[in-house]
């Protein structure tokens, strides 16, 4: 069967939906329109079938006078094309009274039960199309994703960004504490690796004299997997120069505000069971009296090793006194962390690449921010000591899992980076709260899985 190749001058599902909508039960209208969509239901009256056709914008039933159409011979699944006008069923049903009908493409394979949907997590994970196909929920998810990349870049943009792109394959990784994917360059006989962050250029385009950019795109960290973590996730990053970690906090707390109005239409949201409101202002805390909350704050090693022992949690993987920090805060913290609230001021030796707070050389300027008891985002007041960068370089590269130098963007710094003020900030994530989804796999549309 030769089947057609194009169907064109179409109009939305929705658009024609709403045509019909304001006729009376039992009226045509005498405009004339194009459809085309996937069949997803199908019932028969005498000489009438009634079809239901789906598209991206949404669901209305075709009336179908087979003494008018000729016979209706298409299956469930079935992509079709259709010609007719707006009508409203005598049930009031919103329909197209259907003049022609094509096959545009052929089903091979029968659909999953499109009442239920497709309700088993392995395959929704591994057939997305299918997932999608019968599962409006889900089309509404992605549907979301998209609006808010679209408003954080519109966000961003009118605040004078300029987007950029910097290499995905990197000579050296950095940017975080993370594992990084290698690989080889054939063309260059060197392994480079896919990159953790987009920190390290971006910077140097600070330095370059852009003053404000960012990049929206994937980052990758071979390491392990969990309810809010995937190796393969997308990331927005900004670098603001003349500004500082306290500027940043303004502007991340007004972004996700007016993201969440733009894309939900509120500033609610319910994550993990939680109600939770993302109206600006957020809570502020010192990492430190965070931690004293739950008693576990001491710069002794052995002192905080004992303590996260007594509280029933496994350190014998932790080498440093910076992992065991680590340890304390994803543990204890983080969770408790349920209003959206902005955790500040680091030990040193957990941040790299920020500069040191004016009464104390032993913290420097980060924060990262919580929604739900889940971080979505890090943010720093950025280092630009070439000489002091250096140093940190070496002292991470001295920790267990401590990111390499990178001598490259040491010396990008002497050339002079003016202070300035640096975000990332998970789109996933974000996305998981303003979805109302508790899963990172279900607002990926392709998550990484184990072979079957």
């Amino acid at each position: 069967m030769s089947l057609p190749k194009r169907f064109t001058e179409r109009d939305d599902i929705a658009a024609v939906r709403a045509e019909a909508e304001m006729l009376e039960p039992g009226a045509e209208a005498d405009a004339k329109r194009r459809l085309a969509g996937r069949v997803m239901a199908r019932r028969e009256m005498g000489k009438l079938v009634f079809l239901d056709l789906v598209d991206r914008s949404g669901r209305i039933q075709l009336l179908c006078d087979t003494s008018r159409t000729g016979p209706i011979d298409v299956d469930l699944g079935d992509i079709v094309g259709v010609s007719g006008s707006p009508a409203r069923a005598k049930r009031g049903e919103p329909s197209l009274a259907v003049d022609e009908l094509e096959l545009l493409a052929k089903i091979e394979r029968p659909l999953p039960d499109t009442f239920h949907g497709v309700t088993d997590v392995e395959t929704r994970y591994r057939q997305r199309y299918l997932d999608l196909l019968v599962n409006e929920e889900t089309r509404a998810d992605f549907d979301l994703r998209s609006r808010i990349v679209t408003g954080v870049r519109r966000h961003l943009d009118e605040a004078g960004f300029l987007e950029v792109e910097t290499p995905v394959l990197q000579p050296r990784y950095g940017g975080g504490f993370a594992e990084p994917f290698v690989t080889h360059y054939n063309a260059l006989d060197a392994d480079y690796y896919l990159r953790i962050a987009t920190e390290l250029y971006l910077k140097r385009l600070i330095v370059g004299g852009l003053e404000k950019v960012y990049e929206l795109g994937k980052d990758f960290r071979n390491e392990g997997l969990s309810y809010k973590h995937v190796p393969e996730f997308t990331m927005v990053e900004w670098y603001e120069a003349y500004t500082d970690y306290r500027d940043q906090m303004e502007r991340v707390e007004r972004l996700v505000e007016a993201v969440a109005r733009e894309t939900t239409g509120a500033t609610t949201a319910t994550h993990r069971g939680h109600e939770i409101d993302l109206k600006v202002p957020w809570r502020r805390i010192k990492l430190v009296d965070a931690l004293e909350e739950h008693g576990l704050w001491t710069r002794d090693p052995d002192e905080l090793r004992s303590r996260l022992n007594d509280h029933g949690v496994d350190t014998s993987q932790d080498k440093s006194w910076a992992q065991l920090v680590d340890h304390a805060l994803s543990h204890f913290v983080e969770p408790a962390l349920i209003e959206p609230t902005i955790l500040h001021d680091y030990p040193i030796e957990l941040s790299p690449f920020a500069r040191a707070t004016d009464d104390d050389p032993a913290t420097v300027e980060r924060f990262e921010y919580f929604v739900g008891g889940t971080e979505l985002g890090n943010a720093f007041t950025e280092l630009n000591d070439p000489l002091e960068q250096a140093a940190r370089f070496e002292q991470q590269a001295a920790e267990v899992g401590g990111e390499p130098g990178d001598p490259d963007y040491v010396e990008a710094l002497a050339y002079g980076m003016p202070p300035t003020g640096g975000v990332g900030l998970g789109i996933d994530r974000l996305t998981m709260v303003l979805a109302g989804r508790d899963n990172i796999r279900d607002v990926v549309l392709f998550p990484a899985l184990r072979e079957r």
